[in-house]
């Protein structure tokens, strides 16, 4: 098992507020090193997002262990009572994401007065704040991992896993029940692609032109992921209506193979002239010497037409209506990989000097 990159991030912001905490002789450190384990956050702008926020909820639990304590004191009914309010307020705020820390600072601010306890008071915030900023430092000292090399290389290897299983679905060569638990965990990961998207649109740019290039990027992996996701609906539909395709002439699955074999070929084409691998004066020809995938349409309607083979009249209704679904998904995939060719071609053609794309694997 590997550590992460946030988990090395937490210990260090732990072992910062800790020695801080203990340099500036704070009665209990304990705190600091607990509300450092709140703030780290994934990216720098996060970070920024997530002081705000603790800040809020410090304050809010502090002030309310500081009128409790005062007007009713400090019986542990009381605090439960106080506790009850702290939350209230976060939601209402909607600072859900606080309402630890601020029950921490309610709790640590309470459980033991003393009778200078406004200074008492004030030590214990400070103290959960010092927490606070040493995970903040330690966000910024520590940059965040290149979330764009992740994005792509989690989009390149989740699409490369489609389309190997729609060659072998497609060709009938695939094992149904090993293929169900691969869609399963491929849902996973498509979640956690949405995920890395996220963290990558969060990265903040400070300089215009580096600003103007991410807003082009952004649009293409956008474009990008929801490509892979029609690809995996291709193979979705493909795997669960799996039998009817097979009910269909040997002529008319060829011409499904083939169309399906060209735009996987136009989908890794794609991929690899983001990178660089592919030049952008390049164009995918293998189109056009197969069918216009625009066209399975018709040949469904006319083998459903010329067939002298006619089943009962509710099996051929639904048998046309999961085969259509299956050209439907292809037509959807196509249309998005071809608008995807055109988006990454152009920032290549017209950007050419500031939109070099290099992935680490």
């Amino acid at each position: 098992m590997t550590l992460g990159a946030r988990i090395l991030k937490t210990g260090i912001a732990i072992v910062l507020a800790l020695f801080l905490a203990q340099l500036l002789n704070a009665p209990t450190p304990v705190f600091a090193g607990i509300s450092a384990i709140f703030a780290i956050q994934p990216t720098v702008y996060r970070s920024y997002l997530s002081i705000i926020e603790q800040i809020q909820g410090n304050l809010i639990g502090a002030i309310i262990a500081v009128v409790f304590t005062l007007s009713f004191g400090n019986n542990v009914f009381i605090i439960g009572l106080a506790a009850v309010v702290v939350i209230t307020i976060n939601l209402k705020l909607k600072l859900e994401k606080t309402i630890i820390l601020s029950a921490v600072t309610l709790i640590a601010i309470m459980e033991s007065p003393t009778d200078d306890f406004i200074t008492f008071s004030i030590i214990r915030f400070s103290t959960v704040m010092l927490g606070i900023l040493s995970a903040s430092i330690v966000n910024l000292i520590f940059l965040p991992p290149k979330y764009e090399n992740k994005l792509y290389n989690n989009v390149s290897d989740m699409s490369e896993e489609i389309t190997k299983w729609i060659r072998l679905n497609i060709r009938h060569a695939s094992e149904h029940a090993l293929l169900k638990n691969d869609i399963d965990k491929l849902s996973d990961r498509m979640m956690k692609i949405d995920q890395l998207y996220t963290l990558y649109k969060e990265e903040r740019n400070y300089f215009k032109k580096t600003t103007l290039l991410k807003s082009r990027k952004l649009v293409i992996y956008r474009q990008m992921i929801t490509t892979l996701k029609k690809s995996f609906q291709t193979l979705k539909k493909l795997h669960r209506y799996e039998n009817d395709l097979k009910s269909l002439p040997e002529e008319f699955q060829n011409n499904i193979q083939q169309q399906l074999d060209c735009l996987i070929h136009h989908h890794e084409h794609a991929m690899l002239k983001f990178i660089g691998k592919v030049k952008p004066s390049v164009t995918f020809e293998e189109g056009s010497i197969s069918l216009d995938r625009r066209h399975l349409f018709q040949q469904l309607m006319e083998h459903y037409k010329d067939s002298e083979i006619i089943p009962k009249e509710n099996e051929e209704e639904l048998m046309q209506y999961h085969i259509m679904q299956i050209i439907s998904a292809i037509i959807e995939y196509d249309e998005h990989v071809e608008h995807l060719d055109t988006l990454i071609t152009s920032m290549q053609v017209h950007h050419k000097h500031e939109a070099e794309v290099t992935i680490e694997e």
